[in-house]
């Protein structure tokens, strides 16, 4: 086979590889998309691999600009804040936003990818090889080799975009012809995932949350599904006690979650069934530089810079990577050897800012969120949104409900937070005064009182 030579070429028919091929096509461009893997809309899903999304505005923005939004979101179910599950006792509601109303939303993976599928398939010159796993690409000519059921064929394409995640086999290819440099920094922590079926035919927990269960270096999610049932995924250590190694036995494993998840096991009749078949899954960040070679061949998305899913930002990010290289497109009047560069420095700082901020929202899911001091601190700073409106935003709140750039968040929650600290001490100072003088008072008091 030997494609059109005019035709972008896609590599990755996931959720970026999609939508970038639906506003390719919108733009006029030939699109063909090249996917290792069969059509996912007529296979069946691998085991314990979903990780629902949590699809927030930018994501959101992606979609309305191709219409898709009403569409997506008829399936989607609004978290409007975090459930705590604590050891002992009740669980606690935390809201994402100071009005309460805003939400973030549970969404199926495959669901999604295959209404963005269908989306890219209907739109006129853009088509899906399936079953094409690049094995060979010549960056200079857009040469591609692909091993197919039927053996290697060939395509040449004027541009390669690859969106093909973590593992892109793209990125691969330009690392191996000494292209570009890249950095892959595994946790040492992986993903499991279980599921808590209907209970009597309703939700078991509230589906109005995203629910998390801190154990403080390790943790448990949970998010609703259309079908009332709950997706939960275990992040743990991969090796040491109460990592995934040291569970083996059934025994073990029930004995483990009656301990430390003791709501979990009556609501998860196939707990162990689940634990035992469900495989681990690696969590890393991937750096690479540059994202592009000779205006040619790009990386967007995870391929680009993967991330841990501590902030549900992923999938999020990727799509505004759509977004802003069709911004650059226009910019530079489809000239793809500006645009690529051009995309690269509009986007990387902003995928380092959110890479961190991904890290860093471990420890406050896993640990924080259970802390008396931390609720203290959001409900401080919910406090000022109230008073501030529109001068003090939460970070989680600037991340998830806007499409204010990453990095600029990041540069303005400093900014906030050298304000707060300020305004913490001093209040301090002026009630370590007030204190001081009130004992003062008190003791002149006595004093007066003793000499009578």
């Amino acid at each position: 086979m030997t494609a059109e030579r005019d035709e972008i070429a896609v590599v990755g028919a996931g959720l970026a590889g999609s939508l970038l091929a639906c506003f390719l096509a919108r733009r006029g461009y030939p699109v063909a998309i090249y996917e290792r893997r069969p059509d996912p809309r007529t296979g069946t899903v691998e085991r314990g691999r979903s990780i629902n999304l949590a699809l927030s505005e930018r994501g959101l923005d992606a979609l309305r600009r191709i219409g898709l939004d009403q569409q997506v979101m008829a399936d989607a179910l609004p978290m409007r804040g975090r459930m705590i599950h604590p050891v002992a006792g009740g669980p606690r509601f935390q809201s994402y936003s100071v009005s309460g109303d805003r939400a973030i939303n549970s969404i199926s993976r495959g669901a999604l990818n295959n209404a963005l599928l269908d989306a890219a398939t209907a739109l006129p010159g853009v088509r899906v090889a399936f079953d094409h796993r690049l094995v060979d690409l010549d960056p200079a000519t857009g040469e591609m080799t692909f091993e197919t059921p039927q053996g290697k064929v060939t395509a040449v394409a004027p541009v390669v975009l690859g969106a093909d995640g973590a593992g892109s086999a793209v990125r691969g290819q330009l690392l191996g012809h000494g292209l570009l440099t890249e950095s892959v920094d595994f946790l040492d922590y992986g993903y499991k995932e279980l599921t808590i079926p209907p209970l009597g035919g309703d939700f078991a927990l509230d589906p109005e949350a995203l629910h998390i269960w801190p154990r403080g270096t390790s943790m448990m999610i949970a998010l609703p599904n259309p079908d009332r049932s709950f997706t939960c995924t275990l992040f743990w250590p991969t090796h040491g006690t109460a990592s995934f190694a040291s569970l083996g036995s059934p025994a073990a494993i029930e004995r483990h979650f009656a301990t430390h998840y003791p709501d979990l096991p009556p609501l998860a009749p196939n707990l162990v069934d689940d634990y035992q078949h469900n495989p681990v899954g690696v969590l890393g960040t991937v750096r690479c530089d540059p994202w592009q070679v000779g205006g040619k061949v790009g990386l967007l998305g995870d391929a680009a810079h993967a991330i841990v899913p501590f902030y549900g930002q992923g999938a999020n990010a990727a799509f505004e990577d759509v977004v802003e290289l069709d911004r650059c497109l226009d910019e530079c009047a489809d000239e793809w050897s500006a645009a690529l560069p051009l995309f690269q420095r509009r986007r990387q700082a902003d995928a380092e800012a959110i890479a961190r901020m991904a890290l860093t929202n471990f420890v406050e899911m896993a640990d924080k969120v259970a802390s008396p001091l931390f609720q203290l601190g959001r409900r401080v700073e919910h406090a000022l949104e109230r008073a501030l409106p529109d001068r003090y935003v939460s970070q989680y709140e600037l991340v998830s409900f806007s499409t204010t750039p990453y990095a600029q968040v990041r540069r303005r929650v400093r900014r906030q937070h050298r304000v707060l600290g300020a305004v913490v001490a001093g209040a301090a100072l002026v009630l370590a005064g007030a204190v001081g003088t009130a004992v003062a008072r008190t003791s002149a008091g006595s004093g007066r009182g003793r000499r009578r």
